[in-house]
């Protein structure tokens, strides 16, 4: 069995019960894209693309009380369990740790081809209709308000101040999914990216006009 059918088969088992937006299905959705991303890339290693791919999640900080080294941790153990080369351990490592969005001024401290792709692959399922259906399950996950007109979405925010805070879900769209579009890494992540950027702005302008009982 190949390194990547064994890897599959562990994050499958590790993401047992997690929360709706953050499973296995959400993993191979980013896993899919990555490896259609990286059809169109030149000179990337395709293997270390689905290795981070599928273990870019697999200790997510948000639920490990906003701790980022059990991620990187649990993805080294199993890599040295299965006898991965250092070379692949550290690349995928270094994905972990700077794949994540965390308020858009995160400045990153590596870059490779292979970040860029995953990157974009993980950023497309937070946008278009799959996007919004992960970000309403994590806002009833954590109990937040679906929208509330008196708190107004907060831009440029540190990265603490992302990671915590509660603000209303519809707030996250303004906060962190509507700019995605824009930081888009390849050529094809920013295509795919358009219609669901797209999507999502048709459905804010549907919600508030709901919201105000014009339709």
């Amino acid at each position: 069995m190949s390194l990547v059918d064994k890897t599959i088969l562990f994050v499958k088992d590790t993401l047992q019960n997690t929360e709706g937006g953050h499973d296995w299905f959400h993993i191979e959705r980013v896993y899919k894209n990555a490896v259609k991303i990286a059809e169109s890339e030149n000179n990337c290693n395709l293997e270390i693309v689905k290795l981070g791919a599928l273990l870019h999640d697999i200790a997510d900080s948000k639920f490990h009380n906003g701790d980022e080294t059990i991620g990187p941790k649990v993805a080294k153990q199993f890599l040295e369990k299965e006898g991965a080369s250092t070379e692949i351990i550290n690349h995928v490592i270094a994905i972990i740790e700077n794949i994540s969005f965390k308020g858009g001024n995160f400045n990153q401290k590596f870059t490779s081809k292979e970040l860029d792709i995953i990157q974009d692959a993980d950023r497309l399922d937070a946008l278009g209709a799959i996007g919004i259906a992960r970000t309403f399950n994590f806002g009833g996950f954590k109990n937040r308000s679906i929208y509330n007109p008196n708190i107004a979405p907060k831009l440029n925010m540190s990265k603490e101040e992302y990671k915590k805070s509660d603000a209303p879900t519809i707030n996250h769209f303004y906060e962190k999914l509507l700019l995605l579009k824009d930081k888009m890494n390849t050529e094809t992540g920013r295509k795919l990216a358009e219609n669901r950027h797209k999507f999502m702005e048709q459905f804010l302008a549907q919600f508030y006009s709901e919201w105000e009982g014009l339709s």
